[in-house]
């Protein structure tokens, strides 16, 4: 169906970006897309707190020290606060929901996700950290949570850093 005879015809198309829809499309849209984001990160998350979970039911748990117990406490808080950040945004929808309010759901959603990938990076680098820690030794556990850190900066933060300025790059030319 073209613009024109569409019934929400008189809103029109505030961004120049290729496409043709509407503020409210738009919202649905990218809000069908944190969505999807969020069910990879959440799959992630619920693996990786099953992982720690499964942990205190194994033999050598009990042989932990001090410190490593306080680790594993550390990393269970930050899985379950991992998930209830991950699931947020869909608590916010349905509170919001038929509000009228989608572009600030959406917003939030994108927050949302932000900081939850923040909060899974900790974590991956934690429980990378903590099993290197009790099966190999202290000194593996740092040199493997640096290892991590790098390749979440990398393949996280530098690379679409990279892609986005190609493509600015390209458009500019």
């Amino acid at each position: 169906m073209s613009r024109a005879s569409r019934p929400d015809s008189s809103a029109a198309d505030d961004i120049d970006d290729g496409r043709d829809e509407t503020p409210a499309e738009r919202y649905d849209r990218n809000w069908n897309e944190v969505l999807q984001e969020l069910r990879v990160l959440q799959t992630g998350t619920q693996i990786l707190t099953g992982f720690l979970l499964a942990l205190a039911f194994q033999p050598k748990f009990p042989d932990l020290d001090e410190g490593q117990q306080i680790f594993y406490l550390a990393l269970v808080v930050l899985a379950a606060l991992s998930s209830i950040i991950a699931l947020s945004p869909v608590a916010v929808h349905r509170m919001l929901f038929r509000k009228k309010v989608k572009g600030v759901v959406v917003s939030f959603g994108h927050a949302a996700l932000i900081t939850a990938l923040v909060t899974v990076s900790v974590l991956l680098v934690g429980v990378v950290a903590f099993v290197f820690d009790v099966v190999v030794s202290a000194a593996a556990s740092v040199t493997a949570a640096v290892v991590f850190a790098v390749l979440i900066v990398l393949g996280w933060l530098v690379v679409p850093a990279i892609l986005r300025a190609r493509r600015a790059k390209e458009e500019d030319a």
